[in-house]
C-alpha cells in the first residue's frame, strides 16, 4: 500500500517525520534511484526501494524506547550540526538501533528527553490533545506572587500564539530569584521561555525533570538508558484513549 514517503521513513526509525520533510526537501531520498523532492509524493515501502543519502531504509526493527538525560550545549536534532555543534544524537550512540528524539529541548536546556522509533507513539505522545504532561524546573529572574502565577493557569496568549495553561508554584527562593516547578500539556516552541517572559520572569535556567510520567530518577547527566517494560507500558497507556477534540473558537458576532 503506498504512503507518504515521510512517514514511511519515520516509521522505519530513522528519525521524526518533520526531519524526514527536510530530508526530502534537501534531495537526500531517493526513490527507485530517482530524487524525491516533493513532499507528499507516496510510495510502498513493500515493492520501492528507498534510500537516505544512498542507504536503503530498513524493512523493519523492533521498536526501541530510550531516554537521556540531556546536558546543555547540545542541540536536539539528528542530523550534524553545519557549526559543529554537539547534538543529542551522540549521547545514544551506544544504542545499536536507530531512534529519534521525541520533540526537542533547546540548546541551553538540559533534562529529561525521550528517544524512540515508534513514530506513532511519538506522534500521540506530542499531540496536546492526549494531554501528556511534561514538568521544569525553571530559575527565573525576581519571585512571582500568587497573582501572576494565576496569569499562566488561565493561558498565555501572545500575538502569534495561543499556550494552554501552566500549573506553576514557586519551588524555593534564592536571593532576588526563585526557582518555579511549571507543569504543561504541549510543548511550543522556545514554550517556557516565552510564557515567562510574558509574565515578567525571564529565564535563567531550565530543566525537564518529567516527560509522560517519566523522571531522571538514577540516570547521571550527559546518561541515557533504555525503558524498562513496565515504563513502556505506561506511556502507552497515555496515549490509548481518544484525544481530546479540537475546540474551535468562534469570532464574536458584531
Amino acid at each position: 500500500m503506498k504512503t507518504r514517503l515521510q512517514k514511511i521513513i519515520a516509521d522505519a526509525g530513522l528519525t521524526s517525520r518533520r526531519e524526514a520533510e527536510r530530508w526530502i526537501e534537501q534531495g537526500k531520498v531517493r526513490v527507485n534511484n530517482q530524487v524525491v523532492t516533493l513532499l507528499g509524493t507516496l510510495a510502498d515501502p513493500k515493492k520501492d526501494e528507498i534510500t537516505v543519502d544512498g542507504e536503503p531504509i530498513p524493512r523493519h526493527q523492533e521498536s526501541a524506547y530510550v531516554i537521556l538525560n540531556k546536558p546543555t550545549g547540545c542541540l536536539t536534532t539528528t542530523t550534524e550540526d553545519k557549526r559543529g555543534r554537539t547534538t543529542v544524537m551522540e549521547y545514544v550512540r551506544v544504542i545499536k538501533t536507530r531512534v529519534f528524539p521525541v520533540g526537542r529541548l533547546d540548546f541551553n536546556t538540559q533534562g529529561l528527553l525521550l528517544f524512540t522509533n515508534d513514530g506513532a507513539l511519538a506522534k500521540k505522545l506530542l499531540d496536546p490533545r492526549y494531554g501528556v504532561e511534561r514538568t521544569y524546573k525553571v530559575k527565573v529572574s525576581g519571585v512571582p506572587n500568587e497573582k501572576t502565577l494565576k496569569r499562566l493557569a488561565r493561558g498565555v496568549h501572545l500575538e502569534d500564539s495561543q499556550f494552554r495553561p501552566v500549573v506553576a508554584k514557586v519551588h524555593r527562593v534564592s536571593g532576588k530569584n526563585c526557582f518555579l516547578i511549571l507543569t504543561l500539556t504541549e510543548g511550543k516552541n522556545h514554550h517556557v521561555k516565552r510564557v515567562c517572559e510574558h509574565i515578567g520572569h525571564p529565564v535563567i535556567k531550565l530543566q525537564r525533570t518529567h516527560f509522560a510520567g517519566l523522571n531522571l530518577t538514577g540516570l547521571p547527566l550527559a546518561a541515557c538508558r533504555f525503558l524498562r517494560p513496565k515504563e513502556i507500558k505506561m506511556i502507552k497507556y497515555l496515549v490509548a484513549k481518544e484525544p481530546e477534540p479540537i475546540k474551535v473558537r468562534r469570532k464574536k458576532r458584531v
